[in-house]
C-alpha cells in the first residue's frame, strides 16, 4: 500500500509535469478513490504518485517513457556512467536513439533514458518525425542524478502500464479517468506521432461516451473551450505556470481548463 504521508517525488524531471495541480485534482479524486485511476497520458507520473492511487493504468504513447517505469517495476538500479558533460550528453543521446528505434536492451534503454531526461534542457521529452530524441544539452552547474529506484517498486507494482493509443485502452465503466493530454499548442512533437487537432477532438470525443468520473486538462484555447463547452463538459479555469524558460523569471502563467464529467 501507498504511503500516504510522503508520498514519492516523481523521478523524472518532466515540462509541463500537474504536481502544482494536485491539490485540485485531490478534492475531485477523494470521493472517488476506491476506483482505478486510468491515465491515458500518465508522463512525469506526477498524478499517479501525488494522489496515491492504490489501483492504476497508467499509459503514454512515448514508449521510452513506459520502459522507464517498467523496468522501475523490476527494480532498476542504474550502472552507465553519468557525467554533467556536453560532449558526454551527445554520445550518450546517439546510443539512446540507437538503441530505442531498433528495439535494443530495455534496461539500458531506461538507464540512458533517465540520464538525457536529468541532463538535458529543462525536462523536455521532444522527439522528431524518426523517431530520434533530440533534446539538447541542459547546461546545468550541477545534477544530483539517481541511481536507485528500488524505493519506488514497491509502489508501481501494484500499477499497470502501457504504451498503445489511448482508444486501444481496456478501460471499465468505473474507472476515473484523468487525462491531460499535450497542450493544443504550436508544439506537439512530444512523440514521433505526434498530436494534432484532430487528435484532440478523438480524445474529448472519447472521453464524453465513458461512463465513469472524468478530468481533463489542457491550455484555454478558443477551440479547446469550444469543443469542450459544445460536449457538455464542466469548465473551470485556473493559472498554470510554465516552466519552460530557462530564466525563472521568464516562467510566466498560462491559461488552464479543466474540463469534468461525472461529479
Amino acid at each position: 500500500m501507498i504511503d500516504k504521508v510522503t508520498p514519492l517525488r516523481p523521478p523524472l524531471k518532466w515540462a509541463g509535469g500537474k504536481r502544482w495541480l494536485i491539490p485540485k485534482l485531490e478534492k475531485l479524486w477523494k470521493k472517488h478513490s476506491e476506483l482505478r485511476l486510468v491515465e491515458p497520458f500518465c508522463g512525469g507520473l506526477s498524478v499517479a504518485l501525488g494522489l496515491q492511487a492504490e489501483k492504476a493504468l497508467l499509459n503514454d504513447v512515448n514508449f521510452a517513457v513506459i520502459n522507464f517505469y517498467q523496468q522501475i517495476q523490476q527494480g532498476l538500479i542504474l550502472d552507465i556512467e553519468l557525467e554533467n558533460d556536453e560532449a558526454a550528453y551527445y554520445r550518450q543521446r546517439t546510443k539512446f536513439n540507437h538503441l530505442n528505434q531498433k528495439t535494443g536492451s530495455e534496461k539500458t534503454t531506461a538507464q540512458l533514458f533517465y540520464y538525457l531526461n536529468r541532463t538535458g534542457y529543462n525536462g523536455l521529452c521532444r522527439f522528431n518525425k524518426s523517431g530520434g530524441y533530440n533534446v539538447p544539452f541542459g547546461r546545468y552547474k550541477k545534477i544530483n542524478y539517481q541511481t536507485d529506484f528500488t524505493r519506488y517498486q514497491a509502489v508501481l507494482s501494484s500499477w499497470q502500464f502501457s504504451n498503445k493509443d489511448f482508444a486501444e485502452l481496456d478501460v471499465d465503466e468505473n474507472d476515473f479517468i484523468y487525462a491531460d493530454p499535450p497542450y493544443d499548442v504550436p508544439f506537439r512533437q512530444y512523440a514521433q506521432q505526434g498530436f494534432d487537432w484532430e487528435d484532440q477532438v478523438r480524445l474529448a470525443e472519447w472521453l464524453v461516451e465513458h461512463k465513469g468520473p472524468v478530468v481533463i486538462s489542457n491550455q484555454a484555447t478558443d477551440r479547446i473551450i469550444k469543443l469542450y463547452k459544445k460536449l457538455g463538459f464542466k469548465l473551470k479555469y485556473l493559472d498554470a505556470p510554465r516552466r519552460i524558460s530557462c530564466k525563472a523569471n521568464g516562467r510566466k502563467a498560462v491559461k488552464e481548463v479543466i474540463a469534468t464529467r461525472g461529479f
